[in-house]
């Protein structure tokens, strides 16, 4: 069956992330934002608990197949704030140990979120920021979501700062997360045009050498970044959260994952593997991926080549590998102690 929504744009939504929900699902738009600000992982679960025993959970968990697909999204991105925050982030909804961490109609919630779209480990960056952004200000003409991510000042949807404060340093990486997505779907049209290329077409090379180039803008990008990130505060449990997140891998950003799949390096973190980084993309990202690793399988080749072709493909690894350092120089900052400075009243 034909979807009505437009295709998206790269691994950004194609239409903009749901600000507000509607009807009894404005319960779970309170928790996600009362979660976020929560002082700790204890703090948070206690609004789950109350928000269980007020019967909140239960009737939301009925009314998951009801949802549109945009609003289902948004609706998984504020569970995937809540058990970020209640430090749940390493649960399997669907595994009865987990009963004994979180309440059964928030792991059936959860669950039953994962099972509408088609992605069960929704906890993580794709989620938590590429679904959590809205322009600061109403665009006047009609542009497409990476087209807005990169024109306008952002703001997240669900902050982790409270309203009032500066935005945290977990809400900035956050942020820069969606304009790296947006100025990168340059990055993925290359790529993509790379498919079923190999050695000997004479495109090849130019190609590279322009995938290099976006390369070395995206790591400018960042470090400007990292700049406003590091003046930015942080609180000990922003910090626990984005640590519980890197740990397993859902720190990586799809735009990432598509450069490493066509040039077949990109230093990943620590020892993960493709699969385990894919696992955290709903299902079309994982297909469009896969579809790229397959169909860039000649220009992989040159990897054990020479030539002019060779040497613009060694030249394209390397600056991934140098992008790759330096988005895990800006994750580091973000898990820093940051500025003395209160965040709450």
């Amino acid at each position: 069956m034909a979807s009505d929504e437009p295709r998206p744009p790269g691994f950004l939504p194609a239409r903009l992330p749901a600000q507000v929900l509607a009807g009894a699902w404005t319960d779970l738009d309170v928790l996600a934002h009362a979660a976020a600000v929560a002082r700790a992982p204890e703090e948070a679960r206690a609004l789950v608990d109350r928000a269980d025993r007020a019967g909140e959970l239960a009737v939301l968990r009925q009314r998951v197949n009801r949802l549109a697909p945009p609003r289902a999204r948004a609706a998984a991105m504020r569970v995937a704030v809540i058990a970020a925050a209640c430090g749940w982030t390493d649960l399997d909804p669907l595994a009865p140990e987990s009963r004994r961490a979180a309440r059964e109609d928030f792991l059936g919630l959860w669950s039953s979120l994962a099972h509408r779209g088609d992605h069960e480990r929704f906890v993580a960056l794709p989620t938590l920021a590429l679904l959590n952004w809205a322009p600061l200000h109403k665009s006047q003409r009609a542009r497409t979501t990476d087209q807005l991510a990169r024109g306008e000042v952002l703001v997240p949807i669900v902050r982790w700062s409270r309203s009032g404060q500066p935005l945290s340093r977990i809400d900035r990486l956050m942020l820069a997360s969606v304009r790296l997505e947006a100025q990168g779907i340059w990055l993925l049209r290359i790529a993509e045009s790379l498919a079923g290329r190999g050695p000997g077409d004479e495109t090849v090379a130019t190609a590279l050498c322009r995938f290099t180039r976006i390369q070395h803008v995206l790591r400018t990008q960042l470090r400007t970044e990292r700049v406003k990130l590091a003046m930015a505060p942080t609180t000990a449990q922003q910090r626990t959260v984005l640590h519980s997140l890197a740990g397993r891998g859902a720190l990586e950003p799809p735009i990432l994952l598509a450069a490493d799949t066509v040039l077949g390096i990109g230093g990943r973190p620590g020892n993960t593997s493709r699969p385990q980084l894919r696992r955290h993309l709903p299902a079309p990202h994982r297909c469009r991926l896969s579809t790229l690793e397959r169909d860039c399988a000649p220009l992989r080749t040159l990897a054990h080549r020479s030539g002019p072709d060779a040497d613009a493909y060694r030249e394209a690894q390397e600056s991934l590998i140098v992008l790759r350092r330096t988005y895990t120089e800006l994750v580091g900052t973000a898990m820093e102690p940051g500025p003395v400075r209160p965040m709450w009243p």
